[in-house]
């Protein structure tokens, strides 16, 4: 993978300012120079926090989103059209302290899809991370289906 310009990586990098982000206390920690891998966290506070004093669920599917698609419109690139077609997230115990995730997509795996594409088009694909707590243990899982297809007309298919 090629590096992405810093002027890319500090765009996106602005999404910490987003006000979404800043009324939950999200933060993007890290961003890889190819735009390949992305790690966020929030800190629990009295303006994320649910009835019980956990993470707010809203909060922490905020927080894991954007970065897949991200991942994909920036590495794929303009001859593709991305969008997020499938999310959801398994709330496995309550998230204390801070959370973080890591959003990651292999060079291997990048060119598997656009294989695949170049054959049929447009595809739907998976990706999955969890969000940890402090101590490593897992919070919630997320899981989320990515739409690709090429630019330009789709051929007719006979039925």
């Amino acid at each position: 993978m090629r590096p992405i310009s810093w002027k890319k990586r500090f765009k996106i990098w602005l999404y910490n300012f987003y006000p979404p982000y800043i009324g939950a206390g999200i933060r993007i920690k890290k961003i890889a120079k190819d735009l390949t891998s992305f790690e966020v966290e929030m800190k629990l506070s009295f303006y994320n926090q649910n009835y019980v004093g956990v993470h707010f669920g809203g909060s922490l599917y905020s927080m894991c989103d954007p970065f897949f698609m991200l991942i994909l419109l920036e590495t794929l690139g303009s001859d593709y059209i991305v969008w997020d077609k499938i999310g959801s997230m398994s709330f496995i115990k309550p998230g204390k302290g801070k959370v973080k995730a890591r959003f990651f997509i292999p060079e291997e795996e990048i060119q598997r899809i656009k294989t695949e594409i170049e054959v049929k088009r447009k595809g739907e694909f998976h990706f999955t991370t969890n969000v940890l707590d402090e101590s490593n243990s897992v919070v919630a899982t997320l899981d989320k289906t990515i739409y690709i297809r090429k630019r330009g007309k789709l051929p007719i298919q006979n039925v």
